[in-house]
This record gives structure tokens, C-alpha cells and sequence, in this order.
């Protein structure tokens, strides 16, 4: 069990494979993440780092650093091609954090995403087609602007590597329309299909890996890269009616026997 350090709470666990049939496609070991429980003893703790995740700091967070540590470990002994990692909600952002970290550092893992948070305005509840396009490359065109300003301060160059040197890795990510803490995922993923077919699939390879929210941290010395954007996914989407917000965020849809969902890889290339 994975313990937190500040509340003593389990935020996660790792679990070895056992089995009497080999089967060569399973790892040897998957670490696994929690989400935000609202239990008394753990509930303050979990919405800080929800609150860290949504300001685009959950790398600062002890319970990020303890994971990194703990994945670093397991990966000396068994090697990271052994391992998968998941979690869900804000066990899914730890998860993609350190699966972008251990990318960067040359260890790709196997990497599963449930219900990842996507900090943005949701635009895709908007029902209107033309509205909520219009707004996403509204987006585009400033984020553009603001990555030539950045090129322009030559600091774009070291920036752009590291996305692009996560390319290679496509983590799985399972997201639900209900559910707006990741629905904009969808979005995410669909306006660079669009933006390709209209010709502006360059403009869209430069602003791709930034979010307004961490622009506008950028510009008053934060971090600018946002920890949320990835160039390289498998989008999993439920299609299956969810009545409420609360089941449409629920880890028990993705095993649910009459799921129904579709499937897309989307490379950055």
C-alpha cells in the first residue's frame, strides 16, 4: 500500500501479477492510484490536491514525489517494461504525470487513465457545433500568438522537444461526455482532426501543448508547460446514457457488462 504522507491515508497500492497460466501481455506489477475520497480523514487533504491539479502544481505535492519515488524503485528492480501504471480521477492525473516524467527520461510505461481531470472552461457542453468550434480555434489563435512570443524569447526550442519527445508514448485514456472534469479530452482530441482538414494542422502542432491556464502562469514566471496536454493518446469514450454526474465520474462504468464505448488513437506526428 501506497501511504500518504501528510494525512496517512492509502492513495494507492501495488499490485503483483500471479497467475498459473503465462501469459506474456500482463505486466509483472501494475501501480495503481486512487481518486478523491470524501471521507472526514482524507477529504481535506484530496481537495488541496485537487486544487493543485487544476492550478497546474500537482508536481509539488508529496504525494506526487512519494509516487515518483516509488515507481522509480519498482522499475530498478524489475525494469519499467514490467509495469503498468493507472488510477482514476486524481489518481489519473498522478499516473499521467509521472508517466510524462518517466517518458522524458527514456522509460516509457504501459499507462491506463481513468476519467483523467482536464482543467478548462467545458466547452464541450456546449450543444452547439459551430459555436463551440469557433471557440476552439478562437483558442488557437491566441495560443498561437503567445508560443511565437515564446520562440521569440528563445525559450520554445527546449519546451518543444519535451512534448515532442513524448510522442512515442500513448497512454489509455477513458473519459465519459457526462463527466466534465475529463469530457474536454474529446474536445481536446477532435479539434486537431479539424484543424488538419481545414490546413492549419501546423498551427495546431505549435499551440497543441498549451492550455490558457498555463499561458497565463507563464507569463508571471510559473510553469508553462501544462502537465494535462498530451501529444499522443488511445481515447476510449462511453457512450452509454449516465444519469447523473456522479456515475458519469464513477470508476464502476469501465466494468460495467453493458459498457459501450469507442475507441480512437490519435498520434502526434
Amino acid at each position: 500500500m501506497l501511504i500518504d504522507d501528510v494525512d496517512y491515508s492509502v492513495f494507492g497500492a501495488i499490485y503483483e501479477y500471479h497467475s498459473f497460466a503465462f501469459d506474456c501481455n500482463a505486466p509483472k506489477f501494475v501501480i495503481a492510484f486512487r481518486g478523491t475520497i470524501k471521507k472526514p480523514d482524507t477529504k481535506s487533504r484530496d481537495l488541496k490536491l485537487d486544487l493543485q491539479c487544476i492550478s497546474n502544481r500537482l508536481h509539488q505535492s508529496s504525494r506526487f514525489q512519494l509516487s515518483m519515488q516509488v515507481i522509480q524503485n519498482v522499475i530498478s528492480l524489475v525494469g519499467a517494461a514490467n509495469i503498468w501504471l493507472a488510477g482514476h480521477s486524481l489518481g489519473s492525473a498522478i499516473a499521467l504525470l509521472a508517466g510524462k516524467n518517466m517518458t522524458k527520461m527514456g522509460y516509457p510505461m504501459e499507462t491506463y487513465l481513468f476519467n483523467p481531470p482536464f482543467p478548462s472552461a467545458p466547452i464541450e457542453r456546449i450543444n452547439n457545433e459551430k459555436v463551440k468550434h469557433g471557440i476552439r480555434v478562437a483558442s488557437s489563435v491566441v495560443k498561437a500568438g503567445f508560443a511565437v512570443a515564446k520562440k521569440g524569447q528563445n525559450q520554445r526550442s527546449q519546451k518543444d522537444d519535451s512534448f515532442y519527445a513524448l510522442s512515442e508514448w500513448v497512454p489509455g485514456l477513458f473519459v465519459n461526455p457526462a463527466d466534465y472534469i475529463c469530457s474536454e479530452y474529446i474536445g481536446y482530441f477532435e479539434h486537431r482532426k479539424k484543424m488538419e482538414k481545414i490546413g492549419g494542422s501546423k498551427i495546431e502542432r505549435l499551440v497543441t501543448q498549451y492550455s490558457i491556464g498555463s499561458m497565463i502562469s507563464g507569463v508571471f514566471g510559473g510553469d508553462s508547460e501544462a502537465l494535462h496536454l498530451l501529444p499522443s493518446a488511445n481515447l476510449t469514450i462511453n457512450l452509454s446514457h449516465c444519469p447523473d454526474f456522479k456515475r458519469a465520474h464513477g470508476i464502476h462504468q469501465w466494468w460495467d457488462p453493458n459498457f459501450l464505448g469507442q475507441s480512437e488513437l490519435h498520434l502526434f506526428r
